[in-house]
C-alpha cells in the first residue's frame, strides 16, 4: 500500500543558520529534522511526505522549509506559511513556488483585522496560488472563523484545499459543534479533510477510541476519496499519546474501514494531488520507489 504523510513539521538542528523565533515550541532533542523524518517515515513504510512550515518555531521565516523542499524533491512536498497581513507575502509565495518548488500554502487568518479568512491579504495569497498552480492548506481552528473560510472556499472553487486537523477536533464540549461545522464545510467539493486529529486530540493511548466515531463521521461525510492521513510529526511533541507508526496503524488497521478506503486515505489521494510521479505504485513497487527516491535525494 502506498503511504504518504500529509502533515509533518520540520525543524533544523542548525539554529545558527535557521534561527528560531523568540520562545519557540521545541521538539525533543534529536527529533524534527528532515533526516530524522526520513528515517522514521521509511521505517513505517511511508514513501513521501508533505513538510509543513513550523510557525510555532520559526514564525513566518520559511528558509528551512524551502531549502529542504528544494533539496529533496523526490519525496518532500513543501507547505509554506506566510503572513496575510504582510504586503510582501504574495511576492514571496510566487518566489517560493518558482525557485524552491513549494507546492502548497498553509493559509492562516488575518490577525491585524477582524476579518478572519475573508480578508484582502488572504485573498491576495489565494489568487497567487491559483496563478502558480499550487494548493492551499486551510488552518481553520476556531468555530467563529468557519463562515469566513467558507467565503474563500466559495470564491476559489478551482483551488485544491486541505483542511488542517479538521478544526482540531477533540473530546469535550466543543466536539459536537466543531464536528457539525467540519461536516457542513464538506459541501465544498474542493476541500479535503486531514483526519489526523485523532492523534492530536485524543486523551487515550492507541488506538485512541475516543475519537473514532468523529473520524468515521468525517470520512462518511467527505467520502474516503477526500480524506488524507498525516502524522503530525514529530509525534513526541504533537501526538504524545501515540507514536508515528501507531498513528498510521489507526487508519491501516484499527478503524473499521474498507480496504479501498484505507488505500485512498493512506496515500492514493495524496499521490493524485501532490505526487503524480508516484503513479502506479503498489504493494510490490513501493520498495523500489523508495530506493529510487533515496538515490535522487540530497539527503543520504
Amino acid at each position: 500500500m502506498l503511504v504518504i504523510d500529509c502533515h509533518a513539521h520540520i525543524y533544523s538542528p542548525d539554529e545558527k543558520r535557521y534561527q528560531p523565533k523568540d520562545r519557540p515550541l521545541r521538539p525533543p532533542p534529536g527529533m524534527g529534522s528532515v533526516e530524522h523524518l526520513r528515517k522514521q517515515s521509511l521505517a513505517a513504510g511511508v514513501t513521501a511526505v508533505r513538510a509543513i512550515q513550523t510557525v510555532s518555531f520559526y514564525g513566518y521565516d520559511n528558509r528551512y522549509l524551502c531549502d529542504s523542499a528544494k533539496a529533496n524533491p523526490g519525496w518532500v512536498a513543501g507547505v509554506c506559511t506566510l503572513d496575510p497581513d504582510d504586503p510582501h507575502s504574495p511576492g514571496l509565495l510566487r518566489q517560493f513556488a518558482r525557485d524552491y518548488g513549494i507546492r502548497s500554502l498553509r493559509s492562516v487568518p488575518s490577525s491585524a483585522r477582524k476579518t478572519g479568512f475573508d480578508d484582502p491579504g488572504v485573498r491576495a495569497l489565494w489568487k497567487v496560488a491559483v496563478e502558480e498552480g499550487i494548493t492551499i492548506d486551510l488552518f481553520l481552528m476556531k468555530l467563529e472563523l468557519a463562515e469566513s473560510a467558507a467565503s474563500l472556499l466559495r470564491d476559489f472553487p478551482q483551488l485544491t484545499v486541505g483542511f488542517c486537523h479538521c478544526m482540531d477536533l477533540k473530546p469535550g464540549p466543543l466536539l459536537e459543534p466543531g464536528l457539525k461545522a467540519v461536516r457542513q464545510l464538506a459541501r465544498f467539493k474542493n476541500l479535503y479533510a486531514k483526519v489526523d486529529f485523532i492523534g492530536t486530540g485524543t486523551t487515550l493511548p492507541y488506538p485512541c477510541p475516543d475519537l473514532h466515531p468523529a473520524c468515521l463521521q468525517v470520512i462518511e461525510t467527505y467520502g474516503p476519496e477526500r480524506c488524507l492521513w498525516g502524522s503530525c510529526y514529530p509525534c513526541e511533541l504533537w501526538t504524545p499519546k501515540i507514536s508515528y507508526a501507531e498513528h498510521l496503524r489507526i487508519f491501516t488497521e484499527a478503524l473499521p474501514l474498507k480496504e479501498e478506503a484505507r488505500r485512498l486515505i493512506a496515500g492514493e489521494n495524496a499521490r493524485r494531488l501532490w505526487f503524480p510521479q508516484l503513479k502506479g505504485v503498489g504493494y510490490t513497487q513501493a520498495a523500489e520507489v523508495q530506493a529510487a527516491v533515496e538515490r535522487t535525494s540530497a539527503w543520504g
